[in-house]
């Protein structure tokens, strides 16, 4: 990887595993000093396995200079000292933040399959308090550092469920509300040049998502239209979404796609990023994923069905129609 991001000072909350892990790594190949955040430091007390050390690690093979900090994203006055930290150790220099942090995916695999009205008004806070929440807070304290040098980048990590029923009632209304954060950031960040946007993974190969695909499996095995996730296909690695972001931080002017929701196989195509195996997963809205999705026979063949996008529109009916995919 060429180092383009040498001298850049980037931030990923909530990186000890999954997608926060492989951006790190992914911004980390590019030279970035990377700070990443987590509540596990050196030892996890999660079924799922990832410490922030063990982040740290990895970036450092990768390249790249990582800084682990330890934080609750729960509590606000730990996130406001990471960012008085940042400020101190770096010059008041942030050029990236990127709001991946989430706490709700156990919740939402325990809850799977079942309405919200059977679930505790917990469930809600689980899923959106370290999510939503603390983006906002800290897009906060990102952009006072960012406005005072007029540049930065801040990609609020989202999903296709803010845009139809994937798993829940609360998981899908904190998605779309996280879409529209970055969109009514952009507008008050847009006249200090900092650029918002709201990224949207395919399905991503995370520990918590093999897990929950077989989970899927013993729940729904008269389910078909779960083949998608049960069956792997067109899975992302977590480092798929760091190279990406990385690329995106590396453009001139970033400022046209503020606001905007962007989905990362698509910016992949835009600047031609591969995943560590060198293969580069297709769109969510390409035909072909939404055919060989819907129907699991054509998965074999989907290299003959055209790349074609379908218009968002189009893409929100199909989703109503078969919601689990």
């Amino acid at each position: 990887m060429v180092k383009n991001l040498q001298g850049k000072v980037a931030l990923v909350t909530g990186a000890t595993r999954g997608i926060g892990k492989g951006i790190a790594i992914g911004l980390g190949e590019a030279g970035a000093t990377v700070y990443i955040t987590g509540r596990s430091l050196n030892t996890s007390d999660n079924s799922i396995s990832g410490t922030l050390l063990a982040t740290q690690q990895a970036v450092i093979e990768a390249g790249g200079l990582c800084i682990p900090v330890q934080v609750d994203h729960s509590d606000d006055e730990q996130i406001r000292l990471l960012f008085e930290r940042i400020k101190t150790e770096q010059n008041g220099q942030l050029d990236i933040l990127v709001n991946n942090v989430f706490s709700g995916v156990k919740a939402i695999a325990d809850a799977y399959g079942q309405p919200f009205w059977q679930q505790e008004p917990i469930l809600w806070d689980t899923i959106n308090n370290v999510g939503l929440r603390s983006h906002y807070i800290a897009s906060i304290f990102a952009a006072r550092l960012m406005s005072s040098r007029q540049q930065g980048l801040i990609c609020t990590i989202s999903s296709w469920g803010g845009l139809s029923y994937i798993f829940g009632a609360a998981y899908g209304v904190g998605k779309a509300a996280c879409d529209r954060l970055a969109a009514d950031m952009a507008i008050e960040l847009k006249p200090d040049n900092i650029t918002s946007v709201s990224l949207w993974p395919g399905i991503v190969g995370t520990e918590q998502m093999f897990k929950f695909a077989e989970n899927m499996k013993i729940q729904d095995q008269q389910k078909p239209q779960n083949s998608a996730i049960q069956e792997h296909y067109n899975w992302e690695t977590p480092l798929f979404t760091g190279r990406v972001i990385a690329a995106l931080a590396q453009q001139q002017d970033t400022m046209n796609l503020t606001g905007k929701v962007q989905i990362v196989a698509e910016l992949a195509q835009r600047y031609q990023i591969v995943d560590e195996e060198g293969k580069r997963p297709v769109s969510l809205r390409s035909m072909r994923f939404i055919v060989p999705s819907a129907i699991p026979a054509f998965k074999k063949y989907a290299w003959l069905i055209p790349d074609f996008k379908i218009p968002w529109f189009i893409l929100q009916w199909t989703m109503l129609q078969s919601p689990k995919i």
